[in-house]
């Protein structure tokens, strides 16, 4: 089968959407399928385009056996909505001509967010005759519109409009969690074209280290520390601040150490806030390159997950199932009701407490620390929970199953003929 992904995040970005995009285009490969990708010149997190791929409108690349077909993207490190706006727009436009380069997909699986690229998927869906199925990864505009990224009535409507165009033009939906479906549900999408497929993780790759064979310990001497780590954005949804107020509030414990794994410019910020609350017991780095993320996760005690209190069915953070596998204990500082909440409650390998309360986290902290027996058995708990539901042969079981019948649909149906 030939498949067409389009998604503006793929390899080398190191975290989000880009390592599952990169997993699921090779995993297909791998099965025997004909891969091609539409997307960005990397730019994600640092929100600047990687050097060795400035100064160019178009690239070419083939990465193990996957056809890679860059666009450029207008990219700033000035967080705006015009600046998002370009960003979204100049991929939309450039890709387009990326996707009609004499080859015909059987099907074309569209990554959101963003919003403006489901018009050009559409465009070629029609064109080449094949179905378009939308894969959500957020809910758009209504992350933009809690976190207060978007404010203007007139851009929230005409955001809202492409996000029901979304819907009904796609031939299938693939969400990440159940909150998604409540979510759709409620705007009155057609439950029938709605399909669960989690977000996944290579438990081979991601697993329990020993302190002893870990190069991040070691480089940090953390040895005989007990490590609280939050690695990945540190953005409008992540409250990241609490975790320091929590390590202020947690002094007296000799070996704890707070670790914040994130990009540069955002560390800095955080920085100055770890100096004006004295706390020598928070450790801040930059990101850590992917080949190196089990050593880093996997010989820690626990990991963070941090929302906002308004974050509740319209984002699931994708290091829920890496921490899992790491064999990290989860704090889940997030909504009691929220899809992050559900995730980590049912895994048995975390507990959820009060977002944006760092009484409530500094608390969690420490009857964690005391408590290295509940930490051992949670930290089992979750990764054989990873084993068993966030397992990349299932969903690329899944997505094959969900491809396979489409070209059924396709054949009984004239919509999707050339």
């Amino acid at each position: 089968m030939r498949i067409l992904i389009y998604s503006y995040n793929y390899h080398p970005e190191p975290i989000g959407i880009a390592p599952l995009m990169t997993e699921l285009a090779e995993g297909l490969t791998q099965k025997g399928h004909e891969v091609r990708v539409l997307t960005a010149m990397p730019w994600y997190p640092e929100s600047k385009i990687y050097p060795q791929y400035r100064g160019k409108i178009y690239s070419q690349e083939e990465k193990n056996g996957v056809e890679i077909y860059r666009s450029y993207v207008w990219a700033s490190q000035k967080r705006s909505f015009i600046n998002r706006a370009m960003f979204e727009l100049s991929f939309a436009f450039l890709s387009i001509w990326q996707g009609l380069k004499f080859w015909r997909p059987d099907v074309i699986l569209l990554t959101i967010p963003g919003l403006p690229v489901i018009v050009p998927g559409y465009l070629l869906s029609k064109i080449y005759g094949c179905p378009l199925i939308v894969n959500l990864q957020d809910i758009l505009p209504d992350a933009a519109v809690h976190v207060g990224l978007l404010t203007n009535k007139k851009l929230i409507k005409i955001f809202s409009l492409l996000e029901k165009f979304a819907y009904e033009k796609a031939s299938k939906i693939a969400v990440i969690a159940d909150g998604f479906t409540k979510n759709l549900a409620q705007k009155n999408v057609d439950i029938n074209k709605i399909v669960k497929i989690p977000n996944w993780v290579d438990v081979d790759f991601i697993k329990p280290v020993s302190k002893d064979n870990s190069y991040f310990i070691k480089e940090n001497n953390l040895q005989g520390k007990f490590v609280v780590i939050y690695s990945g954005n540190i953005a409008l949804t992540q409250p990241i601040e609490i975790l320091i107020e929590a390590a202020q509030k947690l002094k007296h414990l000799d070996n704890l150490m707070v670790v914040i794994v994130g990009k540069e410019e955002a560390l800095a910020r955080l920085e100055n806030y770890r100096q004006q609350l004295g706390c020598e017991n928070v450790l801040l780095k930059p990101f850590q390159p992917r080949e190196k993320l089990p050593e880093m996760l996997g010989a820690v005690e626990i990991g963070m997950v941090t929302q906002k209190s308004n974050v509740i069915d319209f984002n699931l953070p994708s290091k829920i199932p890496v921490l899992l596998a790491s064999g990290c204990v989860i704090i889940g500082s997030v909504p009691e009701s929220g899809t992050a909440a559900s995730a980590i409650r049912e895994s048995g390998g975390g507990v959820v407490i009060p977002p944006e309360d760092a009484q409530a986290l500094a608390k969690q902290i420490e009857s964690f620390y005391h408590n290295p027996e509940l930490v051992a058995q949670m930290s089992k708990a979750g990764r054989k929970y990873a084993e068993t539901h966030y397992s990349f042969q299932g969903a690329i079981a899944l997505y094959e199953q969900l491809f396979d019948g489409m070209m059924g649909s396709k054949s009984d149906d004239n919509t999707y003929k050339s």
